[in-house]
């Protein structure tokens, strides 16, 4: 997943455009549950909203599980180690498929957990990754270069590589990111980047992804068909209505998950409210209407406030979104509440890292309907499962 410039830029033209943007002033949401988040974050001009979103995540993570209560002992986990070490890993990769493997500043939230499980995490202030002399992330250039780097060694000029090109490419990462430590000190004590994540019980096997597609057996595991899934990690496929339950039912008791999908709808504003608009609802292309849409009580009361209207939407639907295109892999979140407005339609309350933007702070309401069309999968931990859903995915 990547968000780019140039579509947050696309998606803001397209949100003037609709009546919903006008009036989601008119939105009154009401807190349900809301679990603990660290800081909102701003991954500012780089594609690294996977990273964002995972870290986020594993903080709430150690917040939960070490039942952090101070927010001045909440963790800041350094992001651009994280991208740091990926990126390094998808080169080898990439090299080693000679090329046949995408290559850019996107990808899966997952790949987080395979930073942890494979290297560790350090602080914030240990790396903070901006070497290059900006306040924010601004990885136009680097981005650039590592992918003309990569195709050149691929070309393999000389017929034989050589073992230097691993520490060249490196030497880059370092130069822009900073070298990640080995050891370093924090809060008195010396940690290597191993002994510091283990100090917060995080367990990279305890997690496992969600998503809900029927081109795939319901109860198995599959890896998403997706570019940015380079590592070709695999997700339990559950059908739409388990999906969902499962999502806000960890939210209910005390977890937060990840939110992986498309952003780039008319319905997903930069104001910090993402709906299905009434005006937006596809007309079916196969079956009827009724087959693809269930109408809610309240869609009327909604168009008489002036609040979009939504639908309910259809595992077929859904599928077809994937299908078609019409739903991509842009964008990663962290979701940790839910709220409702005013109409009684549920909302995940999702913690965004384009800064403290919108009419919330860096806070986005995603309604429910929006999130069983567009949220392509999530990470919990198995925990969260409920049993008849751990006992059907064989997860112990």
């Amino acid at each position: 997943m990547k968000k780019t410039l140039k579509t947050v830029l696309a998606i803001s033209a397209l949100s003037l455009c609709i009546a919903a943007s006008a009036q989601e002033s008119e939105y009154k949401f009401t807190t349900v549950v809301e679990n603990p988040i660290t800081s909102i974050k701003n991954q500012n001009r780089s594609g690294t909203c996977w990273c964002f979103s995972g870290i986020s995540f594993l903080e709430s993570e150690a917040i939960r599980i070490n039942k952090i209560k101070n927010e001045a002992d909440y963790p800041d986990f350094s992001e651009m180690f994280v991208v740091s070490k990926s990126y390094q890993d998808r080169a080898d990769k990439y090299v080693r498929l000679d090329g046949n493997l995408t290559f850019g500043a996107g990808s899966e939230s997952e790949d987080v957990l395979h930073i942890l499980k494979d290297y560790g995490l350090v602080p914030q202030t240990v790396m903070n990754g901006l070497n290059y002399g900006t306040d924010l992330p601004v990885h136009g250039e680097i981005d650039a270069l590592l992918a003309s780097y990569v195709k050149v060694i691929v070309s393999n000029p000389n017929k034989n590589l050589s073992t230097a090109w691993k520490n060249g490419y490196k030497g880059v990462c370092d130069a822009y990111f900073g070298a990640c430590p080995e050891e370093f000190e924090y809060g008195g004590k010396n940690y290597t980047p191993r002994s510091f994540a283990d100090s917060y019980k995080l367990n990279p096997d305890d997690y496992v992804t969600l998503t809900s597609f029927t081109h795939h057996p319901f109860h198995t595991r599959f890896a998403l068909e997706v570019c940015d899934n380079w590592r070709n990690d695999q997700a339990y496929n559950l059908p739409l209505d388990e999906f969902m339950s499962v999502m806000f039912s960890a939210i209910e008791n005390g977890y937060t998950t990840t939110w992986a999908g498309d952003v780039s709808e008319l319905g997903f504003t930069r104001k910090g409210i993402a709906v299905i608009p009434e005006a937006e609802a596809p007309k079916a292309t196969s079956g009827s209407d009724q087959e693809k849409w269930v109408g809610k009580a309240e869609e009327k009361e909604k168009e008489a406030k002036g609040i979009p209207a939504e639908k309910y939407i259809s595992q077929e639907y859904r599928q077809e979104g994937f299908d078609n295109k019409a739903s991509t892999d842009d964008h990663g979140m962290h979701a940790f509440g839910i709220a409702k407005d005013q109409n009684g339609t549920r909302y995940l309350m999702v913690k965004n890292s384009w800064g403290k933007t919108g009419d919330y702070d860096g806070i986005w309401y995603i309604s429910e309907s929006f999130t069983r069309a567009k949220a392509l999968s999530f990470i919990v931990h198995k925990d969260a499962l409920p049993k008849d859903i751990k006992n059907k995915l064989g997860i112990r």
